[in-house]
């Protein structure tokens, strides 16, 4: 089986336990294919935990979840220097914290205080962590998924834009249709059943990590025209000068968004195409991923914000304004 049905195996597992969010499925596979971390935000109850639960079942990875509160400390998350007793008298080992895993789900990282959002950051950014001077590598295979709860601001600490903009998409999850909430019902009441009986589905086997590793080269290798180069720089570009496409567009930015947002459209835009089994990016491709991309990358005024104008109002309006290539 190629790397692309190994791919297509995972997200129809994970479709099975996640019920009507087939966008959030896509999201969460592209930023595993093209090594990012996720900010996934919703309203409570929407499945953000559980569908990364269910990529991290199906997938051959060690999987670790950390709940953020306000008193964890930054040890809690990259472990910590120990002392332990030998016949020699005594040395000190490091015990690795929960960030050491394949698949990390950074639960609700708003709760925690900066220090420990640092710390959490820094490992994302670096791919490595430094105890007491010495600097310990993460797997090959990493990736943090970090959720958030947009409506509880009581002893929460907002992530700063600045540290917002290291993660490769912002994926938003919404209510479901009431046909697929139906369906979630009967989906949970199925699984109290069987775990109230004592009956499992047989566990199949998990897809191996060289699947996505060998995804990764493919997808490396996917077409993109100059045109297109220049399209997603216009895109971004039209962030930080807006007053040339429009004056609304200028009155409602207040900030563009960095050089990072360029990378992460061309990174997401060459695991859409490869998903949709094409060899080349075409202008789809990176509108399909633009809302992801820039939503946490865009500053908007206090004149757009009083207007009750969203970051995703913003980004539709630059992609109707700038020309396709």
């Amino acid at each position: 089986m190629n790397a692309l049905n190994q791919i297509n195996d995972l997200k129809a597992r994970m479709g099975k336990s996640i019920i009507g969010q087939v966008e959030v499925i896509d999201r969460l596979l592209i930023g595993l294919l093209a090594n990012g971390n996720l900010l996934i935000e919703g309203l409570p109850g929407l499945a953000k935990t559980r569908a990364v639960k269910a990529m991290a079942r199906n997938l051959d990875a060690d999987f670790s979840r950390i709940q953020f509160t306000p008193d964890l400390l930054p040890s809690d998350v990259t472990g910590t220097e120990v002392f332990q007793q030998t016949s020699d008298g005594g040395t000190f080992r490091f015990d690795p914290g929960p960030i050491f895993a394949n698949i990390v789900l950074a639960d609700e990282v708003n709760r925690a205080p900066a220090k420990v959002q640092a710390a959490l950051l820094e490992a994302m950014e670096e791919r490595q962590v430094t105890v007491s001077g010495t600097t310990h590598k993460m797997e090959p295979l990493f990736i943090v998924m970090a959720t958030q709860n947009p409506i509880e601001q009581e002893g929460t600490y907002p992530l700063p834009e600045a540290q917002m903009d290291r993660f490769l998409m912002h994926v938003q999850i919404t209510y479901p249709p009431v046909e697929d909430e139906v369906e979630v019902i009967r989906l949970v009441r199925g699984e109290e059943v069987a775990a109230g009986t004592g009956v499992f589905r047989k566990t199949r086997t998990p897809i191996p990590q060289d699947a996505v590793f060998q995804a990764r080269l493919e997808i490396g290798r996917i077409h993109v025209s100059d045109a297109m180069d220049r399209y997603m720089a216009d895109l971004v570009q039209a962030t930080r000068t807006p007053e040339k496409f429009s004056d609304e567009l200028a009155s409602w930015i207040e900030i563009g968004a960095s050089p990072r947002a360029s990378l992460a459209l061309d990174k997401c835009g060459r695991a859409h195409a490869w998903m949709n089994e094409r060899d080349y990016v075409d202008p789809a491709d990176i509108r399909a991923v633009a809302h992801d991309v820039f939503r946490h990358r865009i500053t908007l005024s206090f004149e757009a914000q009083g207007s009750a104008i969203t970051p995703d109002d913003v980004i539709t309006e630059i992609l109707r304004l700038v020309a396709l290539p």
